[in-house]
C-alpha cells in the first residue's frame, strides 16, 4: 500500500495564552477523519522556514512605512541563516517585489523604496503569497504574514473559502501583524459594506494563525518580534497516511494533547492548519 507523509506545525498554549514549549512528541495526539494516526516525525524550530510577507501598500499605510522598515530590518535578522522570506505588496492589485530569499537584507531594502496609494485588495494579496508558496522550492515550513490595518475596501477575485483551501494547499499559516492604519469611521464604515472582503479571522482560524495586534507605532518592533519569536517555535508533527487524493476530498484533521493534559479547548488550545487535501 502507498502511503504519503502529512506534515504540519502547531502552536500550543494553555486556557490563559501562556506557550506550552517542552512538549514531546509522545504529548501529541492526531487523528486523521476521526482515525488516530501513529506521530513519526517531530521536531521544534529545526526544519527551515519559508515566510511570504504580504504588505499593505494603500493610502492608509503610508504613514507607517518607515517604521514597518526599521522593524523588518531588525526583526528578520533574527530568522536562521537557512530561513528564506519573499515580499509581496497589494493596494489594488498584488504583486511579488521579492522571491524567497535567504537574504533578508533586501526585504527591508524594498520596503524603503515603496510609496503608499490605491485601493486595499487584502484577498489577492493572501492568495498570491498562497499561490506562489503552493509551487515554490525549496520546501519547507511555511508561513504568511499579512501585514495590514485589516480594513479592507476591494475584494479582488478569490473568496474566502478559495484563499483557505489554496493556504491549506500551500501548508501555510497565516499570521496578522495588524498595524494601526488611517483609516476614517467613514471609510470603516464603507469597507464593512463591500460584500467578499475576505474573513482574516476565519483565515487564520483555518490555517493555524494568530493575529498581532500593534495597537500603537511605538510598539511594531517588540510585536514584530515577538510574532516571529512565535513562528519559529512551533512544533512540526507528522505521520503517514494512506489516503492519496484520488477521492477527491479534503480530510479533517484534529491535534491534541494526551489525556493527561486536561481537555482541550478547556484547558489547552492547539492551533493548527483543520485538515489538508493533496494536489
Amino acid at each position: 500500500m502507498d502511503v504519503n507523509l502529512v506534515v504540519l506545525d502547531a502552536t500550543v498554549k494553555t486556557k490563559s495564552g501562556q506557550i506550552m514549549a517542552n512538549l514531546k512528541k509522545e504529548d501529541f495526539e492526531v487523528r486523521e477523519d476521526g482515525i488516530a494516526k501513529k506521530v513519526e516525525l517531530f521536531s521544534r524550530d529545526e526544519l527551515p522556514l519559508n515566510v511570504a510577507l504580504v504588505l499593505d501598500l494603500s493610502d492608509s499605510i503610508g504613514p507607517f512605512l518607515g517604521p514597518l522598515r526599521d522593524a523588518a530590518a531588525t526583526t528578520l535578522a533574527a530568522l536562521k541563516p537557512e530561513d528564506e522570506v519573499a515580499l509581496f505588496t497589494f493596494s489594488t492589485e498584488a504583486e511579488l517585489r521579492v522571491p524567497l530569499t535567504k537574504d533578508k537584507t533586501k526585504i527591508a531594502g524594498q520596503i524603503n523604496s515603496f510609496k503608499a496609494g490605491g485601493a486595499t485588495n487584502i484577498n489577492d494579496g493572501i492568495f498570491a503569497a498562497a499561490e506562489y508558496l503552493l509551487t515554490a522550492e525549496p520546501k519547507g515550513r511555511r508561513v504568511i504574514i499579512l501585514i495590514s490595518d485589516d480594513v479592507g475596501t476591494d475584494a479582488g477575485g478569490q473568496g474566502t473559502r478559495d484563499i483557505v483551501t489554496e493556504t491549506i494547499a500551500a501548508d501555510a499559516a497565516v499570521y496578522n501583524l495588524k498595524i494601526p492604519g488611517y483609516n476614517p469611521p467613514a471609510t470603516r464604515f464603507a469597507a464593512s459594506m463591500i460584500p467578499g472582503l475576505v474573513n482574516i479571522h476565519k483565515v487564520m482560524d483555518q490555517t493555524g494563525g494568530e493575529i498581532f495586534d500593534v495597537q500603537n507605532v511605538a510598539n511594531l518592533d517588540a510585536v514584530f518580534s515577538a510574532l516571529i519569536e512565535r513562528i519559529k517555535t512551533r512544533y512540526t508533527l507528522g505521520y503517514y497516511t494512506s489516503a492519496n487524493g484520488a477521492e477527491g476530498k479534503p480530510h479533517k484533521l484534529d491535534v491534541r494533547l494526551a489525556p493527561s493534559f486536561g481537555t482541550k479547548g478547556r484547558n489547552y488550545v492547539v492551533l493548527t492548519k483543520s485538515g489538508y487535501y493533496f494536489r
